[in-house]
């Protein structure tokens, strides 16, 4: 018999939650109950194995589709995490080991508690549930959006500034353009950081940007981005805290809290532009890697368009930029036929 099948199982799978979990942590971690639910497993026996070949090929998340290598990395790595925490916690030892059949003696009661460890030590274990992840040398160019001048302005414009919500989505759009920041950054984003300086220029101030790295960003001549931005908050009436809020049913009043990353992405969902020849959908990494693009293609430094980006590595940067010179990678006619 398993040893793990001494163990009563009236432990509750949400052992594994914690009052400090981020909104990603709590959406992992359900995803994982519900999967130890619907397979009838206990939370010490976790067999990440399986659960990796679930998400690969079973899941069917927001998109309808099992995830992708690189999420499913991502929720395997919060899992390893928590049970390593779990794993040096002597409370838990302790609940474990109550849990145990108690006609067993103390010396059997140790031995299958001390099993039970090694299996979830085991589970846990990278090699024994790794994902592989194909690195693409090439990117399609369908696959990351990058916008032309044209239609950027195009995406600007579509906004009804008219209306409240307008003004909010066309400052939205346009800082996006005009700075590159990330999605959780502009979610972040309060008034005081609008308005500071680097080198006597004004910038953007990001406080709490990737990796917990802070910086700021010199809007230029870009500054326009900044202009739509001071416009929608005194048109709002905002002069402290988060820039970007939503509206309560009815779009006349403002909400106090700061947009959602998810809220983002629905209102640039609402603005369809036409791209090679297609109606398509705008998102906020789009209008990130059309930052660096279209910065390259004017002749910005590298390594200026790294820093503003937050890159570490110009590497990265570059990735962002895309294919730059695929007129010097078309092959000529060698064969004489």
């Amino acid at each position: 018999m398993d040893k793990s099948q001494l163990v009563k199982t009236s432990m509750s799978n949400t052992i594994l939650n914690t009052a400090h979990d981020t909104k990603d942590e709590k959406h992992r971690l359900a995803i994982f109950q519900s999967w130890l639910q619907e397979t009838n497993r206990s939370w010490f026996n976790p067999d990440l194995e399986t659960y990796r070949e679930y998400l690969l090929h079973k899941y069917s998340g927001r998109q309808n589709s099992p995830l992708s290598p690189i999420s499913v990395r991502s929720h395997l790595a919060t899992l390893r995490s928590r049970y390593r925490s779990l794993l040096k916690s002597n409370r838990i030892r302790d609940l474990l080991y109550q849990q145990i059949n108690t006609e067993l003696s103390p010396t059997d009661k140790k031995t299958i508690l001390d099993e039970l460890y090694e299996r979830m030590r085991n589970s846990i274990d990278p090699i024994n549930s790794s994902v592989r992840i194909v690195h693409r040398q090439d990117i399609e160019d369908s696959t990351q959006l990058r916008l032309t001048v044209e239609q950027a302005q195009q995406l600007v414009k579509l906004t009804d500034t008219q209306t409240l919500i307008g003004k909010r989505d066309r400052a939205l759009i346009s800082l996006l353009l005009c700075t590159g920041i990330r999605e959780a950054e502009l979610c972040s984003l309060h008034v005081n950081d609008l308005k500071k300086h680097l080198g006597g220029e004004l910038a953007l101030h990001v406080r709490h940007g990737k990796g917990a790295k802070e910086r700021l960003i010199p809007y230029g001549e870009l500054i326009w981005g900044l202009n739509y931005t001071l416009h929608w908050l005194e048109s709002a009436n905002i002069a402290s805290d988060a820039v970007f809020r939503g509206f309560y049913r009815g779009g006349k009043r403002i909400r106090p809290t700061p947009l959602t990353k998810r809220a983002i992405n629905q209102i640039l969902d609402k603005y369809p532009i036409m791209v090679s020849g297609e109606i398509q959908t705008v998102k906020p990494h789009d209008l990130r890697r059309t930052y660096a693009r279209l910065l390259y293609e004017s002749g910005m430094d590298l390594l200026a368009i790294r820093d503003n980006l937050g890159h570490s590595d110009t590497r990265t940067t570059l990735r962002y930029i895309g294919t730059m010179d695929v007129v010097a990678r078309k092959p000529r006619n060698i064969y004489n036929i």
